[in-house]
């Protein structure tokens, strides 16, 4: 990596950096000498309040949210990673973690510095974090539990006792109802309790655990084990790089054991109304027996993830078909099929999957495509992709960084690792292309992560499944050639039939709006409009912060994102709660 950064100490530049920083915000120092004249702020929580990413005249906002955040005490940080010579989105330059304090708690930022010509080391991008609450730092390391309760007193109820009270709720509410037991609400979940907040989390599954013990047989997480730690209990080091589904389950119903997270299964969340006067939910939800309780929550999160409510499209003639017609979400087991002909509608990561999965059991399956799809080889494209999120020592830090991005570097981040897995995947979509299966690198080459965080689908990571169409050994029709649905199967427009006992309809999900729509009414899912997705800023839309209905939250996303901005979501809730 070439720069132009001189050969003094790079401590050194970052402290005098730091320092003049400090002297801006008291007012003593010329924006002009801290901010490169293009520059990026992103703030999450620390200034704002809220995450916000900010590209016009940023002194000035720093400035003016400083006058209630009251920025002290800012130093290097010791025990993170130290200042050095890095290259992001393909401009060198001097990567800076520092900390400080704030009214509201201590905070940590990165600030990444290019020299730029007769004026010295500016920041080009500038990220600040919340990190722990003054009233409320999360009960670990010197904050940890003394557990005195448990050690020294021997009447009256044990930790088992107060758990099973604690989970029952016969007397009480809890602060926050958490809808969706799976990566997004049991991170939140643990990340709550640390903050003294008293949480439930429901899920029409009966055991944590269930939304990946039972989906379909053969199925392992297609990214690396690195990136999927949950929050204060990462994986042992010994488990294989993709963990098959059945072995996460079991985590997650250990994770809540040891987590101490109150989970209510077989109870699905059907329904509730704001009451402004006492500002809470009256939440109703549904338990295994059939009877409905009803809660009253201050906060209600919905963390059913980007997938929600299946969608099932209209197509011509499916209703004459007189097979077995399903959503691949009610997928499970390719026995279920044994001697049988399936026709699958979709592309993407769960169509290839289901597919795959079918044909090893020796069942005739043909995909259907309707729209061009991103393509990535595990390995070496996906595994690359991976690799490169693993920029610091700690994974603490590799979430830091990876927070601190602001999106046009994010943008250009995701361009430039596509461009390596074109290359890397060139013979693989060559030989895609052959077969007729149309493919794509998403909008402007920014690759499968984007299209995850813009649609939530429309890739597929190649375990294997690209290999079986372009041998033949699972067949591959266009949409476009076909002619619709008849008794036996689907029509194609040369008169040709694909014969069929089953169609299953890997057509993704519908939105979280309409997932809210129909438990909440127009009123609100109008009021908060579309959830996930990239808005002007580049924030991700009503996701992890305030939305238009107070005491409404949403959480989504892989592991990683979940690991990250469970903390930033409990810290908000803990602040609200402290403020009612």
């Amino acid at each position: 990596m070439t720069t132009t950064f001189s050969d003094t100490d790079l401590r050194t530049d970052a402290q005098a950096w730091i320092d003049g920083f400090s002297r801006f915000l008291a007012a003593e120092l010329s924006p002009t000498a801290v901010f490169a004249p293009q520059a990026y702020w992103r703030d999450v929580l620390a200034f704002t309040g809220d995450l916000r990413t900010f590209s016009d005249e940023i002194p000035a906002e720093v400035l003016r949210r400083q006058e209630l955040t009251k920025a002290t005490n800012i130093r290097i940080a010791e025990e993170r990673t130290p200042p050095r010579l890095v290259e992001r989105a393909g401009i060198p330059c001097l990567e800076v973690i520092f900390e400080f304090d704030t009214l509201a708690g201590s905070a940590v930022g990165v600030a990444r510095l290019v020299d730029v010509p007769e004026h010295g080391l500016l920041v080009r991008s500038l990220f600040t974090t919340l990190d722990q609450l003054t009233d409320h730092p999360e009960r670990t390391g010197e904050h940890r539990p003394v557990g005195q309760a448990d050690s020294s007193k021997f009447g009256g109820p044990n930790w088992l006792d107060r758990r099973v009270a604690a989970q029952a709720y016969e007397n009480r509410d809890p602060d926050v109802l958490i809808v969706g037991g799976g990566q997004s609400g049991l991170t939140l979940a643990a990340r709550l309790g640390q903050l003294d907040v008293d949480a439930l989390v429901v899920d029409t599954h009966a055991r944590p655990g269930d939304n990946w013990r039972t989906r379909y047989h053969a199925l392992t997480l297609h990214n690396a084990v690195w990136l999927n730690d949950l929050p204060y209990m990462p994986f042992p080091a010994t488990w294989p790089q993709f963990v098959p589904k059945d072995k996460l389950a079991g985590w997650f119903e250990a994770y809540v054991e040891a987590m101490e997270i109150n989970f209510w299964g077989t109870t699905a969340f059907i329904g509730g109304d704001y009451d402004e006067q006492s500002q809470s939910w009256v939440a109703r939800v549904r338990r295994g027996d059939g009877t409905v309780r009803t809660l009253r929550p201050k906060h209600v999160v919905i963390a059913t993830g980007v997938s929600g409510i299946p969608y099932v499209p209209e197509l011509p003639g499916l209703s004459q078909f007189t097979g077995r017609t399903l959503h691949s979400s009610e997928y499970d087991d390719a026995n279920d099929f044994a001697g049988q002909r399936v026709v699958i509608i979709g592309t993407g990561n769960s169509a290839h999957d289901v597919a795959q999965d079918l044909h090893a059991h020796g069942i005739d399956v043909t995909m259907v495509q309707r729209s061009s799809t991103t393509i990535v080889s595990v390995d070496p494209s996906a595994a690359a992709a991976d690799a490169s999120y693993l920029t610091a020592p700690t994974l603490e830090d590799c979430d830091l960084l990876s927070m601190a991005t602001v999106y046009p570097d994010l943008y250009t981040g995701s361009q430039m690792i596509t461009a390596t897995m074109k290359e890397l995947d060139k013979d693989l979509i060559a030989a895609l292309n052959r077969i007729g299966f149309r493919t794509d690198y998403g909008e402007e080459d920014t690759g499968q992560q984007m299209k995850f965080m813009r649609r939530g689908g429309g890739y597929y990571l190649n375990v294997g499944c690209s290999d079986l169409l372009i041998s033949g050994q699972v067949g591959l029709v266009q949409y476009a050639d076909t002619a619709g649905f008849v008794p036996d199967g689907l029509s194609l427009t040369n008169g040709d039939v694909v014969e069929a006992d089953a169609v299953i309809l890997a057509t993704g999900y519908q939105t979280q709006q309409e997932g809210i729509r129909a438990l909440l009414g127009d009123e609100i899912a109008d009021a908060v409009g579309p959830i996930w997705g990239y808005d002007d800023e580049g924030e991700v839309r009503n996701t992890w912060r305030r939305t238009a209905q107070r005491g409404l939250w949403f959480s989504s996303g892989n592991f990683q994102l979940c690991r990250i901005y469970s903390k930033v979501l409990a810290m908000q809730i803990r602040t609200e709660l402290d403020n009612d």
